[in-house]
């Protein structure tokens, strides 16, 4: 009988950690008992059998600047994580997101095994700055797993084959979100302005956006007391958020990640940091502003290279600002409780822009088979593909 198939899968922060987990579903669905998994992730990859041996928590870093202070600490999780894979031996290597983490650790074990498949989920966002990182990816793995067909060419120029699998954030299922069942649990009319508050994954997303937001909320409240205000925390930064928002001068209701949906859905309107929520928030037609801060330094740096005129994604795929979008000094209190109260006091303007958020996501790719099994063909046609050529050779 021959061993199971043995799969490494890196992530390095919560959005990569769904995604490897969704990924080691649907290998699992295919070859049950014939694929085993190590690696490295958190909390939703451990669930499916990948026992990380640190917690990648430390790993969420934000901005040029704070990855510079922590570029010590980064390297020797990259040369633990080329350990790992030295020890284990796996047939292939899966890297998640997390370009800089992700990136270092394909370079190091492509010099210590050169005929190792390595596939990058996720890739670099070229098409928003530094282009050259597509050649640069190009060299260092053997097949990119894109979520989005705007992705593809830049890095197929480049000569990396790539197979377009979609977004997980385009596939969740609103379905059994209840807005009303969430107002009810929470004591909160259905007439009632409900705002929900989504400030980040990271670390430093919550220590930078929160005290924004809650200035913003402040002022909304000060003009309408009975604006009722919902905060959702991500399971990774859960503490962090409850002990910030215990400390809010008004009553805030705390939403976890079972709840999230039920939450958005029950909104009148969101106030919410960059990432793939504002995916999410679209497919729940909940009309959002999107506000997004780093390092001040970083910013600095950032500026000289980005090109995208957007940032949210279903902005990009439109080309236009369907969401108000509001970065670093632009993402002032002020002017923040003034966009957001548009959207409350105006369900005309907010019923347009919920129409217009959801028709982009059709611009994105909404609909398409499920991603995660998508991925797992594309692994496993990339594993056979080199086996055949090592056969060959």
């Amino acid at each position: 009988m021959s061993r199971p198939l043995k799969i490494m899968l890196i992530a390095a922060e919560a959005s990569g950690d769904a995604l490897g987990a969704g990924l080691a579903q649907a290998l699992r669905k295919r070859l049950g008992e014939a694929v085993i998994f190590v690696g490295i992730g958190g909390p939703r990859m451990a669930a499916e059998g990948v026992v990380s041996p640190f917690d990648i928590a430390e790993l969420s870093i934000l901005g040029w600047i704070e990855g510079l202070r922590a570029y010590g600490m980064v390297k020797r999780r990259v040369a633990e994580t080329a350990a790992l894979a030295a020890r284990e031996q796996p047939d292939a290597v899966v890297l998640i997101d997390s370009w800089g983490f992700t990136i270092r650790v394909a370079e190091a074990i492509r010099a210590a095994r050169p005929g190792l498949p390595l596939i990058k989920y996720v890739g670099p966002q070229v098409w928003a700055s530094r282009p050259s990182r597509a050649r640069t990816l190009a060299r260092a793995v053997d097949h990119l797993l894109a979520l989005y067909a705007f992705d593809a060419p830049w890095f197929e120029r480049a000569g990396l084959p790539t197979t377009v699998v979609g977004s997980s954030a385009l596939h969740v299922d609103m379905e059994g979100a209840d807005g009303a069942a969430f107002r009810a649990r929470r004591g909160i009319a259905a007439d009632a302005k409900l705002l929900l508050v989504l400030p980040g994954s990271r670390p430093a997303e919550i220590a930078r956006m929160t005290p924004v937001y809650e200035a913003a909320v402040r002022r909304l409240k000060n003009e309408d007391p009975t604006l009722e205000v919902a905060v959702a925390a991500a399971g990774t930064v859960a503490q962090d958020v409850a002990g910030r928002v215990a400390a809010w001068p008004f009553r805030v209701h705390l939403v976890d990640e079972a709840e999230k949906y039920d939450a958005m859905r029950a909104a009148t309107a969101a106030l919410a940091t960059s990432g793939t929520v504002s995916t999410e928030l679209a497919l729940a037609g909940t009309p959002m502003v999107i506000a997004y801060r780093i390092g001040a330094l970083s910013y600095q740096l950032m500026k000289r290279v980005v090109t995208a005129k957007h940032i949210t994604l279903f902005n990009i795929a439109a080309d236009e600002r369907i969401a108000p979008e509001f970065i670093q000094d632009a993402a002032s209190p002020e002017v923040l409780a003034q966009t957001v109260g548009r959207l409350l006091n105006d369900p005309q303007a907010a019923a347009e822009q919920a129409r217009r958020q959801t028709a982009a996501l059709d611009l994105m790719g909404r609909g398409g088979p499920d991603p995660s099994e998508l991925a797992a063909d594309a692994v496993l046609r990339v594993i056979a593909a080199k086996t055949q050529d090592g056969a060959r050779g």
